[in-house]
C-alpha cells in the first residue's frame, strides 16, 4: 500500500510541478512535471498488474 501512496504522492507533485511550470512561463519546469506524472503512472500501473496476479 505505501507504494501506492508514493506513487500517487509523486502524480500529484508532478501536477504541482506542471502547474508552477506554466504560470511561470518556465517549460522546463512544466516538462518535468509532466514526466513525473508519466512516471508515476507507469508505476501505478505496474502495481495494478502485481495486484491481479497475486489476488
Amino acid at each position: 500500500m505505501s507504494d501506492k501512496f508514493e506513487n500517487k504522492a509523486e502524480e500529484f507533485g508532478g501536477k504541482a510541478k506542471e502547474a508552477t511550470g506554466k504560470a511561470t512561463d518556465d517549460e522546463s519546469l512544466e516538462a518535468e512535471g509532466k514526466t513525473d506524472q508519466t512516471k508515476a503512472n507507469l508505476k501505478q500501473a505496474g502495481e495494478n498488474v502485481k495486484d491481479a496476479f497475486t489476488n
